[in-house]
């Protein structure tokens, strides 16, 4: 996968922002691609879904990884969470 190639998110078609991984994170990306959109229903359904099997006030993002083009959560306690990490163009 081109890391310079933007994403869009599979459940709502927004353009994904790159977002920086926490420096004491797992993550070895320089980058991961981020959907922001507080509409995109993953992020919508994910409130319920988790309060429901973990009981926990959280949700979650899909992000992309631009090496390997994986898809996972980002989970979340917030739509304003992590939007300090996001690199602007």
């Amino acid at each position: 996968m081109n890391t310079g190639e933007k994403q869009k998110c599979k459940y709502c078609e927004t353009e994904m922002k790159k977002w920086r991984p926490p420096s004491e994170s797992t993550w070895s990306n320089e980058f991961l691609w981020v959907c922001f959109n507080d509409e995109c229903p993953y992020f919508v359904r994910g409130w319920d879904h988790m309060m429901k099997t973990q009981e926990v006030k959280a949700s979650y993002r899909q992000t992309v990884n631009p090496e390997t083009g994986a898809s996972s959560p980002l989970p979340t306690w917030s739509n304003k969470a992590h939007r300090d990490m996001i690199i602007e163009d």
